[in-house]
This record gives C-alpha cells, structure tokens and sequence, in this order.
C-alpha cells in the first residue's frame, strides 16, 4: 500500500518540522552560550521539571513501534494488546515510589553507574555493552523501519529514504542541545500525538457508523468483532501464547514492565534529570495517567481498521491505511503528529546510547578531557548508531508481520535477569558481582532453552518462571560467594520512601480506574 500527501499536507508537515527545528536550535544557541558539559548535554542540567518529565517520558515510550506495531497488534488480536499501557501505568508508580529515590539518591547518569557502585566495573561494562546493543539492533532498528514503512505507506516515499529522513531530522533536532531541547520539544510532541490520536479515532468510528456518531461507531465494533474485545484472552484464543489469559496480570508482564520503565536508560534517563524527587514524582504520575489514553489512540484505530480495511496484506499496515480517511489538510497534521512520536524516540534513545557509551565505557579509558570533548564523543556515536540501525533495519524487523510482538519477546529474553540484578541489588545487601552476572548469563540462556526446546510456552510466562529461576541462581552464588556488603552510597536505609499526600491520592485513583477498565473487558 503506497499513498501520496496533498500539496497542503505537505505544507502542514514542513511548518511543523521548520518549527520543531526553530526551536531547538533556539535552545541549542542559548545552552552554547552557557558552555554545555556532560550534566547539561545528558541530564539537561538536572532542572527538569514534573510536566516535562511526565511529557517527556510519553514521548520517548509512543513511537513507530507503539503506534505502528500495537496498532498492528490490536488489528491482529485486539484490545488485549492494550495491557502493556495499562499495566506500564500502574508500574510507574511503583518506580515512582521504590526505584526513583534511590537512583536519585546517588546522582547517577546512567544505569549502568549504579550497577558500578553497587556492585563492581565488570557488571556495568557488561550491562553498558548489552543495553547498547539492545537499543541499536532492537529499538533503533524498529522505529526507522516501522516509520520508513509509515512515510512510504501516506506520502509514496520509498522506505529506506525515509528512514534516512527521519535519522538525519532527529540528528538535527537533537544531536546538539542535548536532553533539554528532547525533553521540551517533546510537550509539543505529546499535545500532537494525543491531539492527532484522538481525531483519528474519532473519524474511524464515525466511518464505521457512517457518520451515526462516535457511540454508534464503537456499539457497532464491538458487535462485529466481539473477540477482539477481550482484554484477557482465553486458552482456545489463536493468540493466547501472546497475552497468556490471566498471567497478564500476575505474571511475567510485570517483569517486562518494571524492566522497561524502571531501569531502561533512554525512558528513566529523564527522571534522572529532574530538579528534585518530588518533581521526579508528579512527572512519573503525570505520565502514568497518560498511558490510560494510549490504547484509544494507538489500539482502537487498530481494531476499526479491521472492518474499514479487512484485507490488509500486513497487520502493520493498519495505522497508515486508516489515515487514509484524513480529509487534506487534517491528513497531514496526524501525519505530523506520527513523525512527532518517531523523532522524539529516535533523539532519546541516541541521546541514552551517547550518554551510555561515553559515561561508562569512553569516559573511563580517556579520563581527564575536557568536557567538550566528551559531549562531542556522545554526538558522534549517536549518528553513528543511526547509520547502524538504518543498514540493519530491514534485514532484522523487515520479515516479522507484528512487530511489536517481536520486540517485546527478544527484550523478554533479558528483561527477567537485569529486574533481579537491580531489585536484589537495591533490596538485598549479599547480593554479590558474581550472583548479578549469574543473573545475566542465566536470563538468556534460559530464556533460549525455552525459546529452543519449550516454544509452546508462551513468552509471559517464560518470563515469570526465568525471573524465578535467576532469583534462586543468583542467590545460591552470592551466599556461596565471600560475603559483600553494598557500597555506603547505595545503602537503602537512608533513602525515604514515603511519598506525598497527592502523589498517594492519585496513585489510588488510577488503580481505581485501572480495575474499573479490566472489569468493562474482561
């Protein structure tokens, strides 16, 4: 399927991409002025405040891969899909409330330099290499490719030229103002990605009602297709080995969720970031009740499409061709809206892989350097792990029909070991160097056995009983092991805890609502 956008639709793009530009080379003249260095280039001064955070989060996590790939999933299976941003919201508060004050405790910039404190340089280079490689082959390589399809779906582009598109544009954008100009720039993203979302659905269910209203649209949907309205999937569900009934809600889901938005470089990157931890905390909330939208924007369009368009040759395809109903002009405000979302993941996530690369492997081997230096290294890999993605893209994501499900279940493979180095790193004080590359070693290895020897076991699972299984490895290693005792400056006993009075407010009011959605779509 290949479209073509109208001379006004391009007009609508190219002033939001002159904008988007103007400010942050706005930005970038005035941080120049002040003599950028690391904290500022990688943690934007430590000065976020809570809407930037929580704006700022929702746009590096709302990609191509959640708006082309969940959309392509709720196509494929329906609302179900729709349980990875409903629990995300109720994990963000678990970070919020147990995993931010300790990582701001010890004023880390990256994750990996927590694992240095904690535990020793062997495990950070260890993990420092894993998270880059995930980043590069797994979420670079995804959001070029599922964009680069995007652009040559609604504007007739050829893919590959609009991957490099979208690499040399979020080069532009945020390869020298840093985190700042990202975290920023990303309100208007977030006010775009929302606003866009929401018209989309609105006319999708006015199509199907043919123009009967948006409650008529939707009573229709689920009439016609009632399965794909099952937020817990039963045994006899053809994708059940996707999202495993109810181990959604108890099982491995949580693992993949407070792996992802509790030690994930590129989205707590902002947190770290933060003026303060009581600006971290509203900014996570914020977020977390963002997320509740996430699925009426990136799902339902997904699901309409497979009445408005049953003969899709590509489950993927369903976003692009569902804006296929945009009249001009509103078709390329959604468009820009979908370019919003993949430059604003594309500059955080080269940001973190420039901040990983050169705090905890470059910085290291070339000490003594002035800070410029540094900053320019981080530019430099962060163009250069857009080249890498943009050759590697179709040969790896080109041949899977759901992406998303792809690059949920080779991040499950690891996801299980790095929550236990972190939980028994911060909760348990023998956990030893060796328990946690036990932990490592041990989450892919047993994750390939299963993958290998046991595939009929769905990834969820696999991913609850591997998180069991490096527990009880990584136990049985450090008790055997000399005993160690955390470094002082990751001794929990002095981190508090307790939260305020709005932050505990809110965080019962979403779970309130959180149970109220499950019970509608069990």
């Amino acid at each position: 399927m290949s479209g073509s956008l109208a001379q006004i639709d391009l007009i609508v793009v190219a002033c939001y991409a002159i904008m988007l530009l103007a400010i942050a080379f706005w930005m970038t003249k005035k941080e120049a002025a002040n003599n950028v260095d690391t904290k500022d280039y990688f943690l934007a001064g430590r000065s976020l405040p809570w809407w930037a955070i929580g704006a700022s989060l929702i746009a590096a996590n709302i990609s191509a891969e959640q708006i082309i790939g969940m959309s392509g999933s709720g196509y494929a299976l329906g609302l179900g899909i729709a349980t990875y941003e409903w629990m995300a919201a109720a994990t963000l508060i678990i970070v919020g409330k147990y995993l931010l004050p300790i990582f701001l405790k010890n004023k880390i910039y990256t994750i990996p330099q927590y694992l240095q404190q904690r535990f020793d340089s062997r495990v950070k280079t260890v993990l420092a290499i894993f998270w880059l490689g995930v980043f590069v082959f797994v979420n670079l390589t995804s959001v070029l490719w599922l964009g680069g399809l995007a652009i040559e779906s609604v504007a007739g582009v050829n893919w590959l030229y609009g991957m490099i598109f979208l690499a040399m544009f979020s080069v532009l954008y945020a390869s020298y103002g840093g985190l700042k100009v990202v975290a920023y720039t990303d309100i208007i993203q977030v006010v775009l990605l929302v606003f866009g979302g929401l018209v989309l659905s609105y006319l999708a269910l006015q199509a199907i009602s043919d123009q009967g209203g948006v409650f008529a649209g939707f009573a229709i949907l689920t009439q016609e297709v009632p399965g794909h309205f099952d937020m817990i999937l039963s045994q006899d569900n053809p994708f059940y080995k996707d999202l495993p009934g109810i181990s959604v809600l108890i099982g491995g889901m949580w693992v993949i969720n407070i792996g992802y938005w509790g030690f994930n470089q590129y989205i707590i990157q902002r947190a770290l970031a933060a003026e303060s931890l009581k600006e971290a905390q509203k900014g996570i909330m914020f977020a977390a009740f963002l997320k509740l939208l996430m699925p009426l924007i990136v799902v339902l369009p997904g699901i309409a499409a497979l009445l408005l368009f049953p003969n899709l040759e590509k489950n993927d395809m369903a976003y692009p061709a569902m804006m296929t109903l945009m009249p001009v002009g509103l078709k390329g405000l959604i468009f820009a809206a979908l370019i919003a979302a993949i430059i604003s993941s594309l500059a955080s996530m080269t940001n973190s892989i420039s901040t990983i690369f050169t705090m905890d492997l470059y910085r290291p081997l070339k000490q003594g350097k002035d800070e410029n230096h540094y900053v320019n290294v981080g530019r430099l890999v962060g163009v250069i792990s857009l080249i890498i993605a943009i050759i590697a893209a179709k040969p790896l994501i080109g041949s899977f029909d759901q992406a998303f499900q792809y690059i949920q279940d080779f991040s499950a493979m690891f996801s299980p070991g790095i929550v236990v180095i972190f939980l028994m790193g911060m909760f348990y004080k023998r956990m030893t160097s060796a328990g946690a590359l036990t932990a490592a070693l041990s989450s892919f290895t047993i994750s390939l056995f299963f993958f290998f020897v046991l595939p009929d076991v769905p990834f969820i699972d696999r991913v609850g009983i591997v998180f069991l299984a490096c527990i009880i490895l990584s136990y049985i290693v450090s008790i055997s092991g000399n005993k160690v005792v955390a470094n002082d400056t990751v001794d929990i006993s002095e981190v508090n805890f307790k939260t305020s009075s709005s932050f505990n407010i809110f965080a019962l009011l979403l779970v309130i609502i959180l149970a109220a959605l499950y019970l509608t779509w069990w």
